[in-house]
C-alpha cells in the first residue's frame, strides 16, 4: 500500500483522526434497553466536551466508555462516508455535529473533517500543516467544541466550525506555539487536559509538558524514555506510560510536571508481531468503582502473555495486581487501550494484526509475523481493591477497539472474518458490526458490514453519539452505524 496507519489503542502512535465538534447544549441521551452495571463514569473533565464522545477514547481518564446507547442488537443501517484517509479519531460536539480528524492516504496530511450527523456528507474540511506521520494522532474537543490538536510545526491548535452562508467552514480559531518544548525532529503523541486548564502533552521522545494556551507558557520536562501512547488526566493526576514505566504527574505551581511516583514494567524481550513499538500498546486508563479515578491500569509487554497492571493513583508505584490475560492463546499482547470501568478492566488482543506502517525506528519484531487470532478478556479488581482475577475470556475477533456503553450495558466493536493476513485484511476480510455481551463476553450479535480495506477499522475506537448512532473510523473514511 502507498500510505501507512496504525491501530488502536495505542492509537497514540497511529497518525490518523482527531475530531472537533460543536456549540450548544449537550444532547440528552437516547433512552437505553437496559441499565449498565459498570460504572461511575469517569469525572467529566470541564476542560472538555461531555464525556463520551469528547476524546478517542471518550474522555480524559482514557475509560473507553460512553453514556449514550448504541445502536443496539436489532437489525441495523449503515453507509459510508468516503474521505480516501484513515480516521482514527470521531468525535462529536454539543451540537450534534461530528468531526473526524484523519490522515489522506495521497499525501499523508492530516485533515480535519466535519460531517453532517443525518446523512454522514462531508460537510467541510481543514488541511493542518504535515508533521511525522505518527505524530498528532491525539486530540481532543474542547468546552467550546473546538478540537484542540498540535500541528506540524508544533503549534497547539483549536479548531472550530461555524455556518457560512449555505455552508459550513472549519477554522483555527487559537494558536500557541509549543517552541523549545519540543526537540527538533521529536513530535507530540499524547495530549490532553487538566481540571485547571492547563493542556498537557507527551513526545514519541520522552518530553511531558503543559501548556497554558492563556499566557502562552510552556513547562517541561524529559524522561529519556520513549512515548507511543496517548495520555490521561483525571483530578489532580496525569498518567503517562512511557516505553519502560507508567508515569503519574502532578503540575507544580508554575505547571512544571512533577513526577509523583514512577512504576517499571516488563516491556519483554522484544516488539512483538501486532504492536507499533516495544514497550506498552495501551494508554493509561483511570477507572474505579467509587468516582472513577482510584485506580490506573495499563497492559505490559511480558513474553509470552502480557501482565494487566493495576495501580492506586492515590499509591504508589507497586501494583495491587499483575495478572496474564489472554491466556487462551500460546502468545498474546495488545496495541489497544483497555475498557476500565467500575472494577472491570477488557483487554482485546492484537497479536500478529499486520499493521501497514510502523513509527519510525521501530525495531523488528519478534518473531516477524504471528497470524492474527483476537480474542477479548474481562479482569475485575476484587472488591477489597487487593487483587485481581480473570472473569471470562472471549474468542471474538476484534479488529476495532471496543468501546463499552454504560447506558446499554453492551460492548460495540468490528469483528473480523476470513483471511486476517497482511493482504487478507484489506482484500477478502468481511467485517461486521458486532455486539459483546460485559457480564459473559458472548457475541450478541453480528451484522456485515463490507470487505476489504474500504471497512478495515485498523483497530480503530468507534464513537456513539447521544442519539444512538455510532460512528465507526476505517483506513479510508468513516462508517454510520445506526439502530434500523
Amino acid at each position: 500500500m502507498p500510505f501507512s496507519l496504525p491501530a488502536g489503542g495505542r492509537l497514540a502512535v497511529l497518525a490518523l483522526s482527531l475530531a472537533v465538534a460543536l456549540g450548544s447544549a449537550p444532547a440528552a441521551p437516547a433512552a437505553a434497553d437496559t441499565a449498565s452495571p459498570f460504572g461511575p463514569q469517569a469525572p467529566q473533565n470541564p476542560a472538555t466536551a461531555a464525556n463520551g464522545a469528547a476524546t478517542m477514547h471518550g474522555d480524559s481518564a482514557s475509560s473507553g466508555t460512553t453514556p449514550y446507547p448504541g445502536p443496539g442488537t436489532s437489525a441495523i443501517d449503515y453507509s459510508r462516508t468516503a474521505l480516501a484517509s484513515a480516521c482514527p479519531t470521531v468525535v462529536v460536539g454539543s451540537d450534534g455535529y461530528v468531526i473526524a480528524l484523519c490522515t489522506s492516504i495521497f499525501g499523508q496530511t492530516p485533515t480535519v473533517h466535519l460531517l453532517d450527523p443525518v446523512t454522514g456528507a462531508d460537510l467541510a474540511s481543514l488541511a493542518l500543516p504535515k508533521g511525522s506521520l505518527f505524530g498528532g494522532v491525539y486530540a481532543y474537543l474542547d468546552n467550546g467544541d473546538r478540537l484542540v490538536v498540535v500541528d506540524g510545526n508544533n503549534d497547539l491548535v483549536r479548531v472550530g466550525h461555524r455556518r457560512a452562508g449555505s455552508g459550513w467552514t472549519l477554522q483555527v480559531e487559537q494558536s500557541t506555539p509549543l517552541g523549545n518544548a519540543v526537540p527538533a525532529g521529536d513530535n507530540i503523541v499524547g495530549l490532553t487536559p487538566d481540571w485547571e486548564g492547563r493542556v498537557w502533552f507527551a513526545t514519541s521522545g520522552g518530553v511531558i509538558g503543559t501548556v497554558d494556551t492563556g499566557t502562552g507558557a510552556v513547562r517541561s520536562v524529559s524522561t529519556g524514555e520513549g512515548v507511543q501512547n496517548s495520555i490521561s488526566t483525571v483530578p489532580g493526576h496525569t498518567a503517562v506510560a512511557t516505553d519502560h514505566a507508567l508515569y503519574l504527574l502532578s503540575a507544580g505551581p508554575d505547571g512544571t510536571p512533577v513526577v509523583d511516583w514512577r512504576a517499571p514494567y516488563d516491556r519483554g524481550p522484544a516488539r512483538k508481531p501486532g504492536q507499533l513499538s516495544w514497550g506498552t500498546g495501551t494508554t493509561p486508563s483511570f477507572f474505579g468503582p467509587g468516582n472513577g479515578t482510584e485506580y490506573v491500569t495499563i497492559v505490559d509487554n511480558a513474553a509470552p502473555h502480557g501482565n494487566l497492571l493495576v495501580y492506586r493513583a492515590a499509591g504508589g508505584p507497586d501494583p495491587i495486581c499483575r495478572i496474564p490475560v489472554l491466556t487462551q492463546y500460546a502468545r498474546s499482547g495488545t496495541e489497544d487501550a483497555v475498557i476500565a470501568s467500575g472494577r472491570s478492566v477488557f483487554v482485546t488482543n492484537t497479536y500478529g494484526y499486520p499493521y501497514p506502517a510502523l513509527p519510525e525506528g521501530a525495531p523488528a519484531s519478534q518473531p516477524s509475523s504471528a497470524n492474527f487470532e483476537g480474542g477479548l478478556s474481562r479482569i475485575d479488581v476484587n472488591a477489597e481493591g487487593t487483587g485481581c482475577s480473570v472473569v471470562w475470556n472471549s474468542p471474538v475477533k476484534s479488529a476495532a477497539l471496543p468501546r463499552l456503553s454504560l447506558a446499554d450495558g453492551k460492548i460495540y466493536t468490528v469483528s473480523v472474518t476470513g483471511p486476517t493476513g497482511s493482504a487478507g485484511l484489506n482484500t477478502f476480510a468481511q467485517y461486521h458490526h458486532s455486539v459483546i455481551d460485559p457480564a459473559t463476553g458472548a457475541q450478541l450479535t453480528s451484522a456485515f458490514l463490507g470487505i476489504g480495506l474500504v471497512y478495515n477499522p485498523l483497530q480503530m475506537r468507534g464513537t456513539a453519539a447521544p442519539d444512538g448512532t455510532l460512528y465507526q473510523g476505517t483506513e479510508t473514511g468513516v462508517v454510520r452505524i445506526s439502530k434500523r
